[in-house]
């Protein structure tokens, strides 16, 4: 490999990423940001905490018995798309009137897999629009991923003909 091919190919490689340095946010202003984009916005705690027993008890609601799902850390379900799960575990953190009305409803009254989604059918109007921008990020970021792999992979092979190149054109000495 010779030296200009290796600069240019490190130059091209940082310039990719000119976003990489940011300015550091605070804690606060992390855990804010954070908050907001699982949807935990103080009118969604509001709404949450005004929910009672028979909220649950008397959601209609179709349950398929299937009670064979397992829990995962946190004692969230791992029904839950990725969104969600981080969203249940941040809103029964941040609510304790929700968690307790989750303590008193599991499995007594409703299956886990029943109660939250239940939670996410009341919850629908504050939450939808965090959640398909979340699924928007994550299709964005997982094509941005194939995108960077398909560069990297068509600059190896820009680097191996240019070797073969050179190695064709190199006088050969017997």
């Amino acid at each position: 490999m010779n030296l200009s091919s290796w600069f240019h190919r490190s130059v091209s490689r940082n310039s990719k990423n000119p976003d990489q340095i940011q300015p550091s946010l605070s804690l606060p202003q992390q855990q804010e940001e954070s908050d907001e984009f699982l949807g935990v916005t103080q009118q969604l705690i509001d709404y949450v905490k005004s929910f009672t027993l028979d909220t649950f008890k008397n959601f209609p609601t179709q349950d398929n018995g299937n009670s064979e799902t397992t829990q995962i850390s946190s004692n969230v379900r791992n029904d839950l798309s990725d969104w969600q799960e981080r969203h249940a575990v941040l809103v029964l953190s941040k609510v304790k009137e929700l968690s307790l009305l989750r303590f008193k409803l599991c499995p007594r009254h409703l299956k886990e897999e029943t109660f939250w989604r239940i939670y996410f059918m009341l919850v629908k109007s504050h939450v939808a629009e965090y959640e398909l921008h979340a699924l928007q990020r994550a299709k964005l970021k997982k094509l941005a991923m194939t995108s960077e792999k398909t560069s990297d992979t068509g600059a190896y092979e820009v680097e191996m003909a240019e070797r073969n190149q050179a190695a064709n054109v190199a006088p050969s000495t017997p």
